[in-house]
C-alpha cells in the first residue's frame, strides 16, 4: 500500500491535536499539560499495542535488535519534545506555539541530509527556506 494515504491520515489526525489539547490545558477549567500528555499517550500506547496484537507482531524480538538503542533514545526525545510541546500549548497560543514546534520538520530534515546521506537539491533548500519564512510570518505577533 501507498505511503501518501498514510501521510494524509497522519496530517488530518495530527493536524487535530494541538488545538484539541491547547483548549483542554487553557482557560478556567483546564487540565494541567502533563496530564493532558498521560492521557493522550496513554491512548496511543494502547492503540499501539492493540494494532502490535491484531498483527502478531513479537514485540520481546527487537528489544535487543541492533537498532533498538535508536528506537529507546527517539522514544527519550519524543517524551521530552511532547511533554515540552503539551506545555507550551498550555501556556501560549495554539497559532504561535505549533508553527515554531512544526520548524521539526526543517530540522529533521536537515539532519537526515547532514546524517543519513539523503539528497540536498535545489527544490528542497527552497522548501525549507519556505518553511522556515512561514514559521516567521505565522508566529509574528
Amino acid at each position: 500500500m501507498s505511503y501518501l494515504p498514510w501521510t494524509v491520515l497522519a496530517l488530518v489526525a495530527y493536524s487535530l491535536v494541538a488545538p484539541l489539547v491547547g483548549y483542554a490545558t487553557t482557560g478556567d477549567a483546564r487540565v494541567p499539560s502533563f496530564v493532558a500528555a498521560f492521557y493522550t499517550n496513554s491512548i496511543l500506547v494502547v492503540a499501539t499495542v492493540a494494532v502490535v496484537v491484531y498483527e502478531n507482531q513479537n514485540v520481546l524480538t527487537y528489544a535487543t535488535h541492533p537498532k533498538s538503542p535508536y528506537l529507546y533514545a527517539a522514544g527519550i526525545c519524543l517524551a521530552v519534545g511532547i511533554l515540552a510541546y503539551y506545555h507550551a500549548l498550555s501556556l501560549g497560543p495554539v497559532s504561535v506555539v505549533v508553527p515554531v514546534f512544526a520548524m521539526f520538520l526543517v530540522t529533521s530534515s536537515l539532519i537526515s541530509i547532514a546524517f543519513m546521506n539523503e539528497s540536498l537539491t535545489a527544490r528542497k533548500l527552497a522548501g525549507i527556506g519556505f518553511a522556515v519564512l512561514a514559521v516567521v510570518l505565522v508566529s509574528g505577533e
